[in-house]
């Protein structure tokens, strides 16, 4: 069964897209995604959808992954549609031509699970710079309204302090950790992106989303809130491997699509803003105990094997302030409860 058959994820994309009428700025453009089959940009991908589902006059959906049977099996259903392009592209490859005129781009592809990292620290570093590179150009060929980057909470490194993470505020990164390829890489590429503003004039806006979860996240990733909904979904008990202490701003994938899409139509050129709904800032201990209060299975703790830590994020404290973000209009409209539990459910149809 497929997510987008889902009653209750229907009515998540019905709750989200009424909330947004701005999306009617969109209608008749058209916009690029990439990693359209990702945890973020596939709910954006939905979000668009279930928009066009409604109106007459359409969003012209640009879909771009690297995989053609991912996108093939993630939007069967609407793949031949006129206003549904779908285009192979893999953001660690320069050898990608783009031509097609395009309004606007969400660059979102890039390697997040942590195994992934730890694996191909390479990869992930040269497709966050190289990616931006080639979607920068090809904005700049085609007059591109605007450009949208999916940066990363993880650009800020540590600090010492435990307030929530301003935008100007950037702590350490030990650049010599193979495991910061993807903050680092993700660094990067912000630069680039106001760089290529101040020397061509294509214009840009980034996004830093806290930690993302919901329903679209892929089986095999690894990130602590996929794994354990998928954990739950399946009957089987949320094991934790640290304190769980670590406080982390979650975000459900729908607030974050509808985060990403207020900022590139609100958001001012040449700035970042912090994708974080003030509601949802918790512990990774009180994430596992709502999933497994609403899942019904027990919450055991172990600890994590030498090659397990490697994976883990370094910052004890990665919440972020979201006052900018909110100040453009934008409200989260999913809960911790609300959210996690609807994941579960939706996981239990489709797994």
């Amino acid at each position: 069964m497929s997510i987008l058959d889902s009653k209750l994820w229907q009515a998540d994309l019905d709750v989200i897209v009424t909330a947004f009428p701005e999306l009617e700025e969109l209608s008749g453009k058209s916009v690029m995604i990439t990693g359209c089959t990702g945890l973020i940009c596939s709910a954006l991908v939905d979000m668009l959808i279930f928009w066009n589902l409604k109106h007459a006059k359409k969003i012209k959906i640009i879909a771009a992954a690297r995989s053609k049977e991912k996108l093939d099996a993630r939007y069967s259903t609407y793949i031949k549609e006129n206003w549904f392009v779908p285009v192979l592209y893999d953001a660690a490859s320069t050898d990608i031509h783009l031509d097609a005129p395009c309004n606007y781009i969400i660059h979102g592809a890039s390697n997040a699970s942590p195994n992934k990292i730890i694996e191909e620290p390479v990869e992930t570093m040269l497709s966050n710079f190289l990616g931006m590179k080639l979607l920068l150009d090809y904005a700049k060929s085609v007059s591109a309204e605007r450009v949208l980057y999916i940066s990363s909470s993880e650009i800020y490194g540590k600090k010492e302090e435990s307030s929530p993470y301003l935008p100007d505020q950037y702590g350490y990164i030990d650049l010599l950790n193979p495991r910061n390829s993807y903050s680092v890489g993700k660094r990067s590429a912000e630069t680039l992106c106001v760089s290529y503003a101040a020397e061509y004039g294509v214009e840009s806006v980034i996004v830093r989303p806290g930690h993302i979860y919901g329903p679209t996240a892929g089986p095999f990733d690894k990130r602590v809130s996929s794994a354990w909904a998928y954990a739950a979904a399946r009957g089987e008990d949320i094991v934790l491997k640290s304190s769980g202490t670590q406080v982390r701003s979650y975000c459900h994938c729908l607030d974050s699509a509808s985060a990403i899409l207020t900022v590139l139509l609100k958001g001012e050129a040449k700035r970042a803003y912090n994708i974080s709904n003030p509601d949802s800032v918790i512990s990774i201990r009180q994430m596992a105990d709502i999933l497994a209060k609403y899942s019904g299975v027990k919450l055991r703790m172990e600890t994590a094997t030498e090659e397990e830590q490697k994976g883990f994020n370094p910052m004890s404290n990665s919440s972020l302030d979201s006052t900018e973000l909110l100040n453009l209009g934008w409200s989260g409209r999913f809960d911790p409860e609300r959210g996690f539990s609807h994941t579960v459910e939706i996981l239990k149809e489709i797994v």
